[in-house]
């Protein structure tokens, strides 16, 4: 029996070594670290501006916070992802507005959306599911038909393209995330990326206090003036450092997350009980999260016995997500939603199982994946 873990940061001498040097110096931020790593991410991403931040949450409550949002607005978001994109927007007194997920991608569902639009809505969030962009020229075109600031929520799409163009490059704004067993990692973080040099300004500015010069620009040490309301969101120079040495790997990550991914696609389509989503085509190019099969109906009763069956071969599962937020308690509560009222975005959570495909793992791992799925698959009909 093998031992498969789902996700594995993949860290070693390299950024143990950055950062031991970062630790013998007495700057631990506002350093040349994460300029730097800034540097080599907007590089990446072919985007003008990016700017590191604390985590995920931390860059969409920044473009939540940009775009001015409060009490009585709506952001749309999709019914189906973390609860962090949800949450950012809430924490400002804004409400969210679930769509719900379409099931060739598990994406938002694009022809949902403007019936979901009203004129408190201000900001439409995108997220990128498991990696599959989503259709960002029609999501403009709705965007720029209502006047609405575009998020796009890149936690699980670094490495995802459309047309050559990364994610995070269609919206205002992008945001990464770098949590452990995501594409790269610096322990925990996230990025803001942006082409337009106003917010690219504002939300540097809002990440550290609103305070208008940092320490570099200070003539005289501890004086300053603080001009706008902020937070305190930056990124320490120990995350940066490792993040510097993660994007010197990051193609081979994603090479290796793609070729486990095909393998494992080529391994399982041939069973019908499961439905797989369309990962990448034409001009749409994922970022290979993970893998995950969505059972037929009758065997997505048996899901925790799926999964507790695969766990013990050895096989790391996870489910993306627990649930779809609306249905969640705060937002059920809240709102009054009723459990059939998001039924794609339910299935996904309800008979999904995620499978790993990080270069943690190779060939001889996805192999014994293939044929444990199918073994246990076949005993649970």
């Amino acid at each position: 029996m093998k031992d498969i873990a789902f996700g594995r940061p993949m860290i070693d001498e390299k950024e143990q070594n950055a950062v031991n040097e970062v630790l013998k110096n007495p700057i631990l931020t506002h350093g040349k670290n994460v300029k730097e790593f800034e540097k080599k991410f907007a590089h990446f991403t072919q985007t003008d501006f990016a700017l590191a931040v604390t985590s995920c949450t931390a860059a969409l409550h920044l473009a939540y916070f940009y775009a001015g949002i409060g009490k009585n607005d709506e952001v749309i978001v999709p019914s189906q992802t973390h609860v962090a994109t949800a949450h950012a927007a809430e924490l400002l007194g804004a409400n969210a507005v679930f769509v719900d997920s379409e099931m060739k991608t598990g994406n938002l569902d694009i022809n949902q959306i403007e019936e979901k639009i009203t004129n408190e809505t201000k900001v439409l969030t995108v997220v990128h599911y498991l990696g599959m962009p989503v259709d960002m020229k029609k999501i403009k075109k709705i965007a720029e038909k209502y006047n609405l600031f575009v998020v796009e929520d890149c936690a699980l799409s670094l490495g995802a393209y459309i047309d050559d163009i990364h994610t995070g490059n269609f919206g205002d704004v992008g945001c990464f995330s770098f949590y452990p067993v995501k594409h790269i990692t610096t322990g925990e973080g996230g990025m803001v990326v942006t082409n337009n040099d106003e917010i690219s300004s504002k939300i540097s500015n809002d990440r550290a206090f609103g305070i208008d010069r940092q320490i570099q620009e200070r003539k005289i040490p501890g004086i300053y003036d603080v001009q706008s309301l902020g937070l305190n969101y930056r990124m320490n120079e120990i995350q940066a450092a490792m993040g510097i040495e993660q994007m010197k790997k990051v193609e081979g990550f994603l090479r290796d997350r793609k070729n486990n991914f095909e393998r494992l696609y080529q391994g399982l389509e041939e069973i019908e009980d499961i439905h797989i989503f369309t990962s990448s085509y034409d001009e749409f190019q994922s970022s290979y999260y993970c893998f995950e099969l969505i059972l037929n109906d009758s065997l997505g009763k048996k899901r925790f016995e799926i999964v507790k069956n695969l766990n013990n071969l050895g096989i790391g599962t996870s489910v993306y997500y627990p649930g779809p937020v609306p249905l969640m308690t705060y937002y059920r509560t809240k709102y009054g939603f009723s459990q059939n009222m998001f039924p794609n975005a339910s299935k996904i959570s309800n008979q999904g199982i995620a499978l790993p495909v990080g270069p943690h793992i190779g060939f001889d791992e996805i192999d014994y994946i293939i044929s444990k799925v199918k073994k246990v698959i076949k005993e649970a009909k």
